[in-house]
């Protein structure tokens, strides 16, 4: 396989790289996150280098989590992770882990949504009464560990009928 005019030449075969060498996966991918064999049509993926101010990153994000697209929410959110200066790297990080425990949530992966929503709350609540942008970290951190315990409770995601509101900032 010939890489691409973005993908460094020295790269292994199959493997989506940059030219700086970080991976990249241009598989399409389902609505649920889950990746599709190459050549197939995927839902619309978020771009890799989404540079958003915070605020338009988290209505962003909000609106994804509202329609039912966690997934999406979760990539918006990690590009602001990735983004972030210092003292917020970890808050954008766990808020980006709920996402993806609500996307194990609509998988029915009921294992990996509570270790996920729980990683999640724990590094938002770091930020309770801190936490920059209008973001809602106490209700956030409570709303994820709630949902964790009902689902660990019940023992499957079956236990919670429709997906779950999850308000990103306050207000």
């Amino acid at each position: 396989m010939t890489p691409g005019p973005d993908q460094d030449p020295g790269a292994r075969p199959g493997r989506d790289r940059d030219l700086a060498g970080r991976p990249r996966n241009s598989r399409p991918r389902d609505a649920l996150g889950r990746p599709l064999p190459r050549g197939e049509t995927g839902a619309e993926r978020v771009p890799e280098d989404l540079s958003l101010p915070p605020a338009d990153a988290l209505a962003l994000a909000q609106r994804l989590l509202d329609s039912g697209h966690p997934f999406g929410a979760h990539e918006v959110l990690e590009a602001c992770w990735k983004q972030a200066p210092e003292p917020e790297r970890e808050l954008w990080r766990g808020l980006a882990q709920i996402a993806v425990g609500l996307t194990h949530l609509q998988r029915g992966n009921a294992r990996g949504a509570v270790a996920l929503l729980r990683r999640g709350a724990d590094r938002v609540s770091g930020y309770t009464g801190t936490a920059p942008h209008g973001i809602d970290a106490a209700g956030i951190a409570r709303a994820a560990a709630g949902l964790a315990a009902q689902i660990e409770t019940a023992g499957d995601t079956a236990a919670v009928s429709s997906q779950p509101r999850i308000s990103l900032t306050r207000g």
